[in-house]
């Protein structure tokens, strides 16, 4: 299943195959904050189209996410990053067409403590 998503002003536009079945829910300053349920894919599951100059992108603590956010609107509909050596996305499932948000698993994250 395909997947399709968007910044809010239409800049930055996502395609995303899979089937979302849970996504993490983390308790940090940063993703609390968002409002962020991430849906983590292979990188290669991810196609992003977007302009020249479009996207920013914010790091913090362990940098281990280069989360990117639309220049001209802020919203933030992916990151990459990589875990255990496999490159990965996250997709923040808010920024999909179609997503059922109450029917999706949330698994809580304590990244608040880490």
């Amino acid at each position: 299943m395909k997947h399709k998503g968007s910044c809010h002003c239409g800049n930055v536009n996502i395609e995303v195959k899979g089937e979302c079945q849970s996504v993490v829910e983390c308790n940090c300053s940063h993703c609390s904050r968002k409002g962020y349920l991430l849906w983590f894919v292979p990188r290669a599951d991810v196609s992003v189209t977007a302009e020249d100059g479009a996207l920013s992108t914010y790091t913090f603590n362990k940098h281990e996410i280069k989360h990117h956010f639309c220049a001209t609107c802020g919203c933030a509909p992916f990151g990459f990053g990589a875990h255990g050596g496999v490159e990965m996305a996250a997709i923040n499932v808010r920024c999909l067409e179609g997503i059922d948000l109450a029917g999706i698993k949330r698994q809580q994250v304590d990244g608040r403590s880490s």
